[in-house]
C-alpha cells in the first residue's frame, strides 16, 4: 500500500512507515498541487500538517484513498464530511502537542506582560531604555482569561496557576455543571465577564461560523486596555487590521499571534510597526518533542487503519 505524506515528519516515524509501505515522503508537495494529485492517483493514505488542503477536489483525485493523518489537531484543512461521505478515516494527533502550545501561551503571556524582552533591538543599536521598560507586570495576582477549554486549555491553566496566575474560562461547549471546572480550579464565565478581568486573554477554540472574526474591532475594544491577546487556534478568530490597530493607538497593551488568515504571512500585512507584538509562524504546537510524538502517533494510527 502506498502513503503519500506532503509536509514535515519526523524522520523516525517515516522510517517505520517505509518497512511496512511504499511511502512518498516529500514536504514540497503542499506548495505542488499538481504532483500532489498524481501522487495521489494510487495511493491508499495521506498525511498532512495545517497547509495541504484535503477538499473535495483533492480528494476526486485519489480513489483508492483509505485514510488521512493530521500532523496537528485542527481539521479546517480537511473537508471532513467530503472524507465521511467515501468512508475515509480522518486521524489527528490529539493531544500530542498540547504541552508544546500551552509552554508557548505561557512565554508569550510573560513576555508580553513583562515588556523588557521586546527591548531587544534598542539595546543593539545603542540605546538604554531603563525607564521605558521597568514598568513591566508580573504573573503573579493577575487574570488569565481562556477562551475555549479543551485539552490544551486545561493544560494551559495547569501551568499559569503555577506561576500564580488565576484561570477563568469561557467554553459553551462545557457545562458550568461539569466537574472539569472544580477538578481544574478554575471558574466559568461568560465571554463579557472574560473580557473584563482577564489581563491574558487565550484563544483555544477551532475556526467555525461561530468564532470567525470572534475577535473583532468590537470585542477587542471591550478588553481591558492593559490586557494582551494570545491567538495559539486558528487565523480568521482574530481580525487581523483591527488587532493592528489597537496596539498602534495603545488601546491593547501588546499581543502574540501564531495563526494567521492567510499563510504563510505574506509582506502585504497588517503588522509592520505595529507595538508590543510576538509573531511566528504557526509552530506553537511544533517543538523537537511535540514532533515526536505527534508523527509517531500518526504513524502508528495510519499504519493500524491500513492494515485493518
Amino acid at each position: 500500500m502506498k502513503i503519500i505524506i506532503s509536509e514535515f515528519m519526523g524522520a523516525a516515524a517515516v522510517a517505520q512507515l517505509q518497512r511496512n509501505f511504499d511511502v512518498v515522503y516529500d514536504p514540497a508537495l503542499v506548495d505542488q498541487p499538481d504532483a500532489l494529485r498524481r501522487a495521489l492517483t494510487d495511493a491508499h493514505g495521506l498525511i498532512v500538517r495545517n497547509r495541504t488542503q484535503v477538499h473535495s477536489s483533492l480528494l476526486a483525485e485519489a480513489p483508492r484513498i483509505k485514510v488521512v493523518g493530521r500532523l496537528g489537531v485542527g481539521l479546517d484543512n480537511i473537508d471532513v464530511q467530503a472524507c465521511a461521505s467515501r468512508n475515509i478515516k480522518v486521524i489527528p494527533a490529539t493531544g500530542a502537542n498540547a504541552r508544546a502550545v500551552a509552554e508557548y501561551v505561557i512565554v508569550s503571556a510573560m513576555m508580553l506582560l513583562r515588556r523588557s524582552f521586546l527591548s531587544s533591538s534598542q539595546m543593539a543599536q545603542g540605546s538604554w531604555p531603563r525607564n521605558q521598560f521597568s514598568e513591566g507586570h508580573e504573573s503573579g495576582g493577575k487574570v488569565l482569561g481562556l477562551v475555549g477549554f479543551g485539552g490544551i486549555g486545561r493544560l494551559t491553566a495547569s501551568l499559569a496557576q503555577g506561576l500564580g496566575f488565576t484561570v477563568i474560562a469561557h467554553d459553551p461547549g462545557v457545562s458550568a455543571a461539569s466537574p472539569v471546572w472544580d477538578e481544574a480550579g478554575v471558574q466559568p464565565v461568560d465571554l463579557s465577564q472574560l473580557l473584563d478581568q482577564a489581563h491574558v486573554v487565550s484563544l483555544h477554540v477551532p475556526l467555525v461560523d461561530s468564532t470567525r472574526n470572534l475577535f473583532d474591532a468590537e470585542t477587542i475594544a471591550r478588553m481591558r486596555p492593559d490586557a494582551v491577546l494570545i491567538n495559539t487556534a486558528r487565523g480568521g478568530i482574530v481580525d487581523e487590521a483591527a488587532l493592528a490597530m489597537a496596539l498602534k493607538e495603545g488601546r491593547l497593551a501588546g499581543a502574540a499571534l501564531d495563526v494567521f488568515s492567510d499563510e504563510p504571512l505574506t509582506a502585504e500585512n497588517h503588522f509592520a510597526d505595529v507595538p508590543n507584538l510576538i509573531l511566528t509562524p504557526h509552530i506553537a504546537g511544533v517543538t523537537a518533542e511535540s514532533n515526536q510524538r505527534v508523527s509517531q502517533m500518526i504513524a502508528d494510527e495510519v499504519a493500524k487503519s491500513l492494515n485493518n
